[in-house]
């Protein structure tokens, strides 16, 4: 009975003991190359443990990389120590992590201490093991390491991780790195051109830096094109792909053309040739001329003191007697034509998703422009009041959205409370302002500027002094957060697309109050006869202060909605008030549809501008403002202008 306890005991630790002997006994044949490795010899050692994978070689690797293994000097096997007290140590096993030794001397041990070459080579191959560990973190930054240098022993396992990846996301990336590495180091050109056909449909930066290193070439200049070469293009010397100087340049490198004497090479060899006051016989006094310094330095080419000058003809002669090409490093031309053809139609994609995306920018900004100018088309284009405070009533919009944040953190509540509370803000603070200082300046329009100007400043102040100088946030819902992305080159935040809804949203909105309510109908009448429309019942001080209230309530909308994608500070009214005069002057005074179109001129061009101005936006915002005045004075009366008795008065 006893003998049999102990045959299954012993049965039960050979697998485990079999392992560390399996992972022990590979590092002892490469014992030299584990000790003391380099570079160039590390890659034996490597290749064993990938192609044997004995049990615990992915710790392993990643504590030899990180110069944890030791080496017990009297029998030479590797071990995992941890110091118990001063320069005494215990002993783990290299598979399972038992402590097999305890109380060990110091210097009984080294400590393997590869240098950065080896352990970035140990990195290499651990990334194989990484592939497929249980651990979805260490499998990303396997991916993230064979991303950033690709090489084509990575083909094998990360082909072989793809199928047991259980993340559809890191999955898809293994397929697209897989995809790369298939481009540049399949193992035939039926499986590159494969690859290189899957890549012509993905615009990402990665895809078209892996064809552009397919496509690399060289500058080759030489006697004859040669026959077998993968000619990428030949270059004809003074054309705009190589000038002629530069192509008599790669000549002079080449050595196969003289180097040309410069005036300061002719005038240092005139200077050492001196001889009893003449150089080539011609008197160093007359030696003034670029034409006597030519006939001096003649004269010491005939008799072998100076290189002959490299003439005009010799420069013709030479470039005509050789050829300039571009090669390719890819020898196959199947393989490059493809890659070339897959990249010409990526670019041509990638130009169009520029443009829509350049396109999408400007209806975005524009969407922003009309919701902070739709307000001031009423106060403004209709009613004809210049009210400079208007971006205070956007930052009043913004701050009450801030302000109903604090007291409620759940933040589409919040938003859908703020956005009728602003409203309800501001068009009272509109109504008191029109009540208090606008109704008595009607008719008077630099009163009006001065007046609203003054209040705009008092606003920013008072704003200073309740909510300080700093930034306030007013965050999104969640949402909201992210983008739209429609591919690797278009793509457009939730944001942005909540304000352009918001604004068509608005504008469906003014448009059925003004041609569908009571109210629209007596703002119409009071706004183009005063006098006709009191004498039918209506009062045009009532419609004025309600027209004025409404107005500002919408900015206060439009504040919330701003407040989302900008900082809440107590001058960010004054960074929409030019653009908002703007959009309803350069759109039509007086029509909605007008502001409409203005916002989009105005956004779309200064998103142009930018584009081809990308460092200076301040510079983007001036050539608009000189476009605007300049479309005024051919356009006055702004894209869609009023008629009738309206675009009269």
């Amino acid at each position: 009975m006893f003998r049999v306890l102990i045959t299954c005991l012993i049965l039960l630790c050979v697998p485990q003991f079999a392992a560390a002997q399996e992972l022990q006994s590979v590092l002892q044949t490469h014992q030299q190359e584990v000790t003391k490795p380099s570079r160039s010899s590390v890659g034996t050692v490597l290749d064993d443990l990938v192609s044997l994978a004995p049990p615990g070689t992915t710790r392993f690797l990643q504590l030899w990389q990180n110069k944890e293994v030791w080496q017990r000097q009297t029998d030479g096997l590797f071990f995992y120590v941890e110091e118990t007290s001063k320069d005494v140590f215990s002993l783990s096993d290299i598979v399972s992590g038992e402590i097999v030794a305890q109380n060990v001397a110091g210097e009984g041990l080294s400590q393997i201490k590869p240098n950065g070459g080896v352990r970035r080579a140990i990195g290499e191959a651990l990334v194989q093991f990484q592939l497929s560990d249980p651990n979805i973190d260490r499998r990303r930054d396997a991916v993230d390491t064979i991303a950033r240098g690709l090489d084509a022993s990575q083909i094998a396992p990360l082909a072989a991780s793809i199928a047991g990846e259980d993340d559809a996301a890191l999955k898809s990336r293994k397929e697209k790195l897989l995809t790369y590495l298939q481009a540049r180091f399949g193992k035939d050109a039926a499986e590159r051109m494969d690859a290189i056909d899957r890549l012509a449909g993905d615009l990402s930066v990665d895809s078209r830096a892996v064809l552009n290193q397919i496509l690399t070439k060289e500058f080759v200049v030489a006697v004859s094109l040669p026959d077998d070469a993968n000619i990428a293009a030949t270059l004809v010397p003074g054309s705009e792909e190589l000038g002629r100087e530069d192509a008599y340049a790669a000549l002079v490198g080449a050595g196969l053309a003289s180097e040309r004497i410069s005036p300061a090479q002719m005038l240092n060899t005139l200077n050492t040739h001196v001889e009893a006051g003449l150089v080539g016989g011609v008197p160093v006094g007359q030696l003034n001329t670029m034409e006597a310094r030519a006939r001096a330095y003649s004269a010491l080419v005939e008799v072998g003191d100076a290189p002959p000058l490299v003439t005009e003809a010799l420069v013709d002669a030479a470039l005509t007697s050789h050829v300039f090409y571009e090669i390719y490093d890819e020898p196959d031309a199947s393989i490059t034509d493809t890659a070339r053809t897959a990249l010409d139609g990526i670019e041509t994609r990638v130009a169009f998703s520029q443009a829509a995306d350049l396109a999408l920018d400007g209806l975005s900004l524009a969407s922003i422009y009309f919701l902070a100018a739709i307000g001031l088309a009423i106060t403004f284009g209709v009613m004809g009041v210049i009210n400079m405070a208007h971006g205070e009533f956007i930052m009043i919009g913004a701050y009450t959205g801030y302000v109903v944040q604090l007291f409620i953190p759940n933040y589409t509540l919040s938003l859908m409370v703020a956005l009728p509370l602003a409203f309800a803000v501001t068009f009272a603070a509109g109504v008191v302002m029109e009540r208090l200082v606008i109704r008595w300046l009607y008719h008077r329009p630099l009163e009006t500027l001065l007046a609203t100007f003054g209040i705009s400043i008092a606003l920013q102040q008072l704003a200073k002094n309740i909510f300080g100088t700093q930034a306030r946030p007013l965050t999104s819902p969640d949402w909201l957060d992210g983008a739209w992305v429609i591919n690797d080159v278009i793509q457009i935040s939730y944001i942005r697309i909540a304000i352009f809804v918001l604004a068509i949203l608005f504008l469906a909105l003014l448009l059925v109050i003004l041609n569908r309510t009571r109210l629209g109908l007596e703002v119409r009448a009071v706004t183009q006869n005063p006098s006709m429309a009191a004498s039918m019942g209506i009062n045009p001080d009532k419609i004025n202060m309600l027209t004025f209230g409404l107005g500002s309530g919408i900015a206060g909308i439009a504040g919330v909605a701003i407040g989302l994608y900008a900082k809440v500070t107590s001058e960010m009214g004054a960074d929409y008030i030019v653009q908002s005069f703007m959009t309803v002057v350069v759109g039509g005074v007086g029509n909605v549809w007008g502001t409409l179109a203005g916002a989009t001129l105005i956004g779309s061009l200064q998103k142009g501008i930018e584009w081809l101005n990308p460092s200076n936006t301040l510079a983007a915002q001036t050539y608009m403002i000189l476009f605007i005045i300049l479309f005024i004075q051919f356009r006055p009366k702004g894209i869609v202008a009023l008629k009738g008795r309206a675009a009269g008065d």
